[in-house]
């Protein structure tokens, strides 16, 4: 059985709608996760942030306009009256639901049970919608089996167990539809796997049921070498491996969730990312095999900060190292790149939210200089590291200020830190000089 995942502009609009039916009604079993419609999950929490800020009828004013926007796309989308009925009653509950949130204290917990609503309206409309066209579907609501551990990992053992019950006392169907993104954590609340985490709930269901294959659909014919927003011509790759795909993923490839790839991995179980649009492309499929070696694909990551924690006391000392380490795990704050002389070490962090603290700390043992708005540019390819043509890439030091590399932790990956404004030109211009250069 395959399982394949439509995220949001997939189901954003009832011709989108029309697309998917046709792509997965083809007399074959199949699982289907869904994301929240285009534009929901943003709204939702913007109203989550009115009850933050203790603007109630803000939040009431977002929660009526969406409203509203739900029951024009049902009449447009359900002809049949009695299932048309059925679903503005199911719809108008929810929309209830968000209103009386509103008396209450925001807490996180309050947040997730807001954010969750957009995955359980879209699959409710569109299981409603192929009853109306005849199409066998069943709904299998993915916080009766989708768990996630105290840290924040996916409890596979339990997943496993539960969506066989699910799955086992569901009507028999061809479609078996259920929500991305949304899950329980391990007391029972309502959480969630993070943006683009519907991508991850496939993965795992996958990973769960020993899929043939995961189908990750979306609005661009996989996943190109370069990003499509600043660059011109850029192309689909054919093959990925899962480390390729993987290390894109982490570090921009905004087409996969970063942590995708981990669950199917060691099962081998292929992820195929294909376009909704255009759905006889052949997309990108991603597995354990490895095509060509060199450079395949360049990503950005914004929002990077930079810190430089410079210490005469580091030279030949031991356990310094261990020092600055145990302030980030305090923190739990990951880094990014980490580059080391015999005097200072520099490294980077993508969440600032404990940034203040950590220098705190850092500065009872050294002296700190802090960069903000930087960009990670990570070039990824097999065996980049050793491929006769990866010094080409080296050409961009006559054009761009380059604040760190980090080159030789990965076979798979060289990454390159620039301030956020040259990233647009570092891209295209490394487009040009390795894409034009080496052999894909």
């Amino acid at each position: 059985m395959k399982v394949l995942k439509f995220g949001g502009t997939s189901v954003g609009s009832v011709e989108s709608m029309f697309n998917v039916k046709q792509i997965i009604n083809d007399q074959q079993k199949k699982i289907v996760v869904l994301s929240a419609m285009s534009g929901t999950t943003n709204q939702l929490v913007a109203i989550a942030q009115d009850i933050k800020s203790g603007q109630p009828n803000a939040a009431i004013d977002k929660i009526n306009v969406l409203h509203e926007k739900y029951f024009v796309t049902i009449d447009n989308l359900l002809s049949d009256h009695a299932l048309n009925t059925s679903v503005k009653s199911y719809v108008s509950g929810v929309f209830e639901l968000l209103v009386n949130s509103t008396n209450e204290a925001y807490t996180e917990t309050l947040e997730n049970r807001i954010l969750a609503q957009g995955e359980l309206l879209s699959t409710y409309m569109f299981n409603s919608y192929l009853k109306q066209e005849g199409v066998k579907s069943a709904l299998l609501p993915a916080l009766d089996f989708m768990r996630i551990d105290g840290f924040k990992e996916p409890d596979l053992d339990y997943i496993k167990s539960n969506f066989k019950t699910v799955f086992d006392n569901a009507e028999d169907s061809e479609i078996y539809i259920t929500q991305g993104f949304i899950c329980l954590d391990d007391e029972g609340h309502i959480s969630n796997l993070q943006r683009g985490g519907s991508d991850y709930t496939a993965t795992i269901i996958g990973a769960a049921i020993k899929a043939e294959e995961v189908q990750i659909w979306t609005d661009i014919d996989g996943m190109h070498n370069n990003d499509p927003r600043y660059v011109e011509n850029t192309s689909a790759i054919s093959n990925l491996s899962f480390e390729e795909a993987a290390e894109l993923a982490y570090f921009g490839a905004k087409i996969l969730h970063p942590q995708t790839v981990t669950p199917v991995r060691a099962d081998n179980i292929p992820v195929r990312l294909k376009n909704t649009m255009n759905p006889e492309a052949y997309g990108t499929l991603i597995s354990n095999e490895t095509s060509t070696n060199g450079v395949k694909a360049i990503a950005a990551k914004d929002n990077i900060t930079a810190i430089k924690i410079k210490s005469a006391r580091m030279l030949q000392a031991h356990g310094f190292l261990r020092k600055v380490f145990e302030i980030f795990e305090i923190y739990k704050t990951s880094i990014d790149m980490i580059t080391t002389s015999e005097v200072a070490v520099s490294l980077t962090i993508d969440d600032d939210r404990n940034l203040d603290k950590i220098l705190v700390e850092l500065e009872k043992i050294a002296t700190i200089e802090v960069d903000k708005n930087q960009s990670i540019v990570c070039l990824v390819g097999h065996s980049v590291v050793n491929h006769q043509d990866t010094y080409k890439l080296f050409q961009i030091l006559q054009d761009v200020k380059i604040r760190m590399i980090s080159y030789g932790g990965s076979n798979n990956n060289i990454s390159l830190l620039i301030d956020t404004k040259h990233k647009i030109n570092t891209l295209q211009k490394l487009n040009n000089y390795l894409f034009e250069l080496v052999t894909l």
